[in-house]
């Protein structure tokens, strides 16, 4: 009876050299099976294949990047994954991942600007196919010129920067770019409250440097002037993308004595704790104050009233971003994509006096 061998486990035991030898072929052409990036006659690499699978011989991302290709991974960034906004988009990346053939690697950033070129860097070192970074950009030159570098070496190594709800990094740089259309939402939002005669409307969540907040406080903005309205710069107040700073902010807001008849949140988030608030407050909404949100997260439904939203295209974000960077030869032309928004209206908003 042929003595039984036993698998040697992981690239800690087996290397390269041992398949060579198991498959009875060099290193080099060991190593150009890995890589996928040189021809192998089909019987060498069933040979390899056959002694890869003897030893349990698993390729790391060392090996593979001597062999010269990515790893099947798309890599996934987000600030912080437990918010809705983010979540749906995840669900629409997994989903076009998934049907691709790769497998999604999440990366959470905690909304800490040199965390994500850390996790950027990370990635390119792994060969992942594609790296999507999603939500809003700040204004800050060495971040903006670390994240084109990034592209460029990315790009060097057949892999994809991807940038989801954030503008292009410039002209001649290799990223693909997957937009909706921000400002306009706000911008038909905003003009949807002042033809309903809501001309004192609060804008709560403004982050000043942050592309996300700026554009929509742009729409807000021209909105505005185009029915030669200005807003009040006491109604508008700096915060974040939270339920606590709605809340808070709303709190101030009635506290200061000064009249709106409308809220403009940031986000549905912020329009959540702005709706508490308000209902502590015994201000009636929409009777009293009418509340938008933006982005149209399931919470919209869940709370009382039903809020007014600028809807965003999630999943079809986070699918489209997988389709461009993995199809880049084929849809050359594509490669910055603006989706569209609208306003869902619901329960929270009224016109003034009805």
């Amino acid at each position: 009876m042929a003595k039984k061998t036993e698998p040697v486990m992981g690239n800690d035991a087996s290397t390269v050299r041992d398949v060579a030898a198991r498959a009875g072929v060099s290193a080099s052409t060991v190593s150009r099976v890995l890589g996928g990036t040189y021809p192998v006659a089909a019987s060498t690499r069933a040979r390899v294949l056959k002694a890869m699978r003897e030893l349990d011989y698993v390729v790391n991302a060392h090996a593979r990047a001597l062999g010269g290709s990515t790893n099947k991974t798309v890599a996934f960034v987000v600030d912080d994954v437990t918010g809705p906004f983010y979540a749906h988009i995840a669900r629409g990346v997994e989903e076009q991942a998934s049907a691709e053939g790769r497998l999604c690697m999440l990366c959470t950033t905690h909304g800490d600007p040199q965390r994500v070129l850390a996790v950027v860097e990370t990635m390119r070192e792994q060969r992942a196919d594609a790296v999507i970074v999603v939500g809003g950009a700040w204004e800050d030159k060495a971040y903006q010129d670390r994240m084109t570098h990034f592209a460029h070496a990315l790009d060097r190594v057949g892999s994809r920067l991807v940038l989801v709800g954030r503008p292009p990094l410039g002209p001649g740089v290799p990223a693909t770019v997957v937009e909706y259309d921000n400002e306009g939402g706000a911008f038909a939002m905003t003009t949807h409250l002042l033809t309903s005669g809501h001309q004192r409307i609060a804008y709560l969540g403004r982050v000043p440097g942050l592309s996300t907040s700026d554009q929509r406080l742009s729409g807000f903005r021209r909105a505005h002037e185009l029915l030669g309205l200005a807003p009040d710069p006491k109604l508008i107040l700096d915060g974040t993308f939270s339920r606590s700073h709605g809340y808070q902010g709303a709190r101030q807001l009635l506290a200061s004595g000064v009249e709106f008849t409308a809220v403009f949140a940031g986000t549905d988030m912020v329009a959540a704790g702005a709706l508490q608030a308000l209902r502590e407050a015994r201000v009636s909404v929409p009777d009293d104050v009418s509340v938008v949100g933006y982005d149209d997260v399931p919470l919209a439904l869940d709370l009382f009233p039903a809020l007014t939203t600028v809807n965003v295209p999630h999943e079809e974000l986070g699918r489209a971003a997988v389709r461009l960077a993995l199809h880049r030869e084929e849809l050359p032309g594509s490669q910055h994509l603006v989706l569209g928004t609208h306003i869902v209206l619901r329960d929270s908003t009224r016109r003034p006096g009805h």
